[in-house]
């Protein structure tokens, strides 16, 4: 029997100016097993002027990362340049597709960069992804429409709500603001 690994929850914001990125930290396999609680999945990267958070299988997730870090690097941290450079490896190398995603952010934009060579911007500001992202999509919504909360703010709280509805989601929560 093939182990399924769940490994996370993230969500990302853009309200007023600033956009938010958290991320919970359990890892878990299959339907019962939490193999960690304290994993950290956001984190700043191009000397803390990027956040990434990822969810995915966690080798392919790391790939992504050091993938899209040597793309900023490569076009001196236009982030939109280099989720578009990244994506177009991606799609012309059929032989390997990644079992990732991440959510990508600057103090100008929040992106979704997937292992299968997608680049999506949300219309509205937000965005999640990860084994309770609609979960913490939905609440993020609620809450930037019915409340003065920030980034940060929704960020969070979309992360505490869908901890409380998945299984696969924690309430040890990271949140990276740029």
């Amino acid at each position: 029997m093939e182990s399924m690994f769940r490994s996370t929850t993230i969500c990302g914001v853009k309200r007023d100016g600033k956009i938010a990125l958290a991320g919970d930290g359990q890892v878990t396999m299959s339907q019962s097993v939490i193999f960690k609680t304290s994993a950290h999945k956001v984190r700043r990267i191009y000397n803390g002027k990027v956040v990434i958070g990822f969810a995915g299988a966690a080798a392919d997730a790391f790939s992504l990362c050091e993938k899209f870090e040597n793309m900023l690097n490569k076009f001196s941290g236009n982030l939109m340049r280099s989720a578009v450079e990244l994506a177009g490896m991606w799609r012309n190398d059929k032989s390997r597709q990644l079992d990732a995603m991440m959510i990508v952010a600057d103090k100008d934009t929040l992106l979704v960069v997937s292992g299968n060579g997608d680049v999506i911007e949300p219309d509205e500001g937000i965005i999640a992804i990860g084994s309770g992202g609609n979960y913490a999509l939905s609440a993020a919504k609620a809450l930037a429409q019915n409340t003065n909360l920030s980034a940060s703010e929704i960020a969070r709280k979309a992360l505490e709500i869908a901890s409380q509805i998945c299984v696969f989601t924690n309430d040890q929560i990271i949140v990276e603001e740029v």
